[in-house]
């Protein structure tokens, strides 16, 4: 079958491609270096909508290559290149239609379709440049390697594959060319390692020092200085020299730290990583076709897998569902803030404080109850700025700008009296909040919005002995406040409209993930996160050794074990949280004697580091009393997976969030859940748990498997 009837056919699985155009246009290249045809592609709208391929995009790229081999052949060109629109170079394939997809055979022609059209790239009668003047992801790199030469705006924000993170492999000619391009081990870390953490993005500087593009200019002239360039490359007087590539032993250690870093990352649980190792593996020999074919194959086996299902489902629950939050309030309810207030000045108070200011950018006052404390507040924010200024990510004026805008008093009725946001992060119990909330409000003005950093207590209860209990709001940030993007909005029995719009409207400006969450204890992620621990605990505490215990839930990928994230949650919080859930839920949620002793002994964890990796303190192996019974890993998994499928069905009957979608969207932005997971409950329904506990799937077919 041709290239053009292999488009054509796939065209019809994609029914909303968003179409990208490659519009050709030809002009002299200065120096006398001949004519040239500069392929643009573009999807007609502006950037906030990026360049993808699907089977009609890659038709029109079909098509301009037919348009310029004919001119070259005739010797009427003496080069090619392809760019994008403005800030967009191309960001891959069409995720949308690749879901829709039902048949191993459709998903083999679109890995072979992409492959067809960009490898004509290569096979031209005259070099080819790919300039990389915007984002570039996926496809959008891979159009490129398949070019004779590359250059990169140092204006770039985001360069990757990020394939592994969705659970595909880089399929149109990323896993067979970057090796053989930059070597096996710079290739690993651009392919495995920057996927699997957390889907890092190379900068344009980062993309030219790895040697994927031959030539760096700033973005401001970037397509004439790139253009000025390849005059220079075509005239001989700029030779590209490129290193010579280690296909011995370097090659081997590349691929063994592949997947080292994959095992520690999924365990051996999701498949896409190890694929692309494979496909590395091979690509030594430089045997492109057999490289091309071997990816075509992996793409349409991950592409009719669970995985990659539930990586789109997680990639669309982020990209859309997050920044349009299910149940928010009219966005017009919202009124302004100019002042925000936040009562205390601890690590948690002054971490928000610094998120308030540098978002915002509006007068930020901090309180405590002593000016020693105060100070501490408003010296870490100052220190935070000065930390940015030192890494050249704000410039001295907005340095001094936001330094004074950051204030401390003692007095709230000082602070407070024209601010129109005020947030608490003061110690986790209920009198003392509801102490402060009564102070806040005798001198906060009466529009002003009343927000609670509580992890688990509730917001209704905090609220019922103010007079305006309307305008409180659980407003609660997950640790640490900078990186992790979920923000858990809490609506009180007595909440607003108009408070909790202003609540919502601050999330965005403060660039979080908002899910709208019913007052229950402990809201979703702790509650969740509680009730696995909870499992954990109560098998070592039975009588499972700890490491067997630790080792059942690898398969889940999570970026870190249940300890572990013990020991970084603070065993006391852990230990507090569980002791708020056993009173509301006392059947279903237990207070471990065990962790209870390891927080009476001032224990910050289970495990000590002498050696570089956690083992077990013997300190606290000495206080662990267990009883006999011992689980297999297998036992043990099932046991945790059985009961987070349990708390997550009750959750939904109760109406904590409103569905199971929003579950997933906090798992992912707030406890770093894998996306390959799709968060849990994809998971849940693939590994049959949710019907073994619930009688029934949490999700509709189709939505984050194969359709039906």
């Amino acid at each position: 079958m041709s290239t053009t009837e292999l488009l054509k056919q796939a065209s019809g699985l994609f029914p909303d491609e968003v179409v990208t155009s490659a519009h050709v246009r030809h002009f002299d290249l200065p120096f006398g270096a001949g004519r040239f045809a500069l392929i643009t592609l573009d999807n007609g709208l502006d950037h906030t909508k990026p360049t993808t391929f699907g089977p009609a995009s890659l038709a029109n790229l079909n098509a301009a290559i037919d348009q310029v081999e004919q001119e070259a052949a005739e010797g009427a060109l003496a080069g090619i290149g392809i760019t994008g629109k403005p800030f967009i170079f191309a960001v891959g394939a069409d995720l949308k239609g690749v879901e829709l997809l039902k048949e191993h055979e459709h998903a083999l022609a679109i890995g072979k379709g992409g492959h067809e059209v960009f490898k004509r790239l290569s096979g031209l009668a005259v070099p080819t440049f790919a300039y990389y003047n915007g984002a570039a992801m996926g496809g959008g790199v891979e159009v490129g390697l398949h070019c004779t030469y590359r250059t990169v705006s140092k204006a770039i924000p985001a360069f990757s594959l990020p394939e592994v993170f969705l659970g595909l492999v880089p399929g149109w000619g990323g896993c067979t060319l970057l090796p053989n391009l930059i070597g096996a081990d710079k290739a690993v870390s651009v392919i495995i390692e920057n996927s699997l953490n957390q889907n890092k993005q190379l900068k344009g500087k980062q993309v030219f020092e790895l040697g994927i593009a031959d030539a760096l200019f700033e973005g401001a002239d970037f397509l004439e200085q790139s253009l000025l360039w390849t005059a220079k490359v075509l005239k001989g007087d700029v030779t590209v020299e490129r290193p010579e590539i280690d296909r011995g032993e370097a090659w081997d250690q590349a691929v063994a730290k592949g997947r080292f870093i994959a095992d520690s990352k999924v365990h051996g649980a999701a498949p896409a990583a190890y694929r692309a190792l494979e496909i590395i593996e091979a690509a030594r020999n430089g045997d492109l076709q057999q490289g091309y074919d071997a990816e075509d194959q992996a793409l349409a086996d991950l592409i009719m897998g669970g995985e990659l299902r539930a990586g789109i489902y997680s990639f669309n629950l982020v990209q859309k569902r997050g920044k349009r939050p299910v149940g928010a309030p009219d966005k017009s309810l919202a009124r302004p803030v100019t002042k925000v207030g936040v009562v205390g000045a601890g690590l948690m108070a002054s971490q928000l404080a610094l998120l308030f200011l540098r978002r915002l950018e509006v007068p930020v006052v901090l309180t405590d109850i002593d000016q020693e404390r105060v100070d501490k507040g408003v010296g870490y924010v100052h220190g935070e700025i000065d930390k940015l200024l030192g890494k050249g990510r704000i410039h001295q004026d907005k340095a001094n700008r936001l330094k004074a805008l950051v204030t401390g008093v003692l007095d709230k009725a000082e602070g407070f009296a024209d601010a129109d946001f005020i947030i608490e992060a003061v110690f986790e119990e209920m009198s003392v909040k509801q102490k402060v909330f009564a102070e806040v409000e005798a001198v906060a003005p009466a529009h002003a919005v009343l927000a609670t950093n509580t992890s688990s207590l509730s917001v209704s209860e905090m609220a019922s002995k103010l007079q305006h209990p309307e305008r409180v709001v659980g407003f609660h940030f997950f640790n640490p406040v900078a990186i992790l993007p979920l923000l858990e909005i809490v609506r009180g029995e007595q909440t607003d409209d108009a408070s909790l719009a202003t609540a919502f409207a601050v999330a965005k400006k403060l660039k979080k993930t908002a899910v709208l969450v019913k007052d229950a204890p402990a809201f979703v992620v702790n509650r969740i996160l509680t009730r696995f621990m909870g499992e954990i605990q109560n098998v070592i505490d039975e009588g499972t050794p700890v490491e067997v215990a630790e080792k059942a839930v690898e398969p889940l990928g999570l970026p870190m074990s249940p300890l572990v994230l013990l020991e970084l949650v603070g065993p006391a919080i852990g230990l507090h949280v569980s002791e708020t859930l056993n009173r509301a839920f006392p059947d279903r949620f237990t207070v471990s004697p065990n962790l209870k002793a390891v927080v009476e002994a001032g224990k910050r964890g289970f495990y000590v580091y002498d050696s570089g990796k956690p083992e077990l303190d013997p300190e606290v192996a000495a206080l662990l009393k267990q009883g006999d019974v011992v689980l297999t890993e297998e036992q043990v998994r099932d046991r945790v997976l059985d009961a987070v499928a349990q708390e997550i069905g009750l959750m939904l009957d109760e109406g904590v969030v409103a569905e199971a979608q929003d579950i997933d969207l906090c798992l992912i932005t707030g406890a770093g859940w894998p996306f390959h997971l799709g968060g849990i409950t994809p998971y849940l329904d693939r590994e049959g748990v949710s019907e073994r506990v619930n009688g029934k799937p949490f999700l509709s077919p189709g939505v984050a498997s194969v359709p039906a």
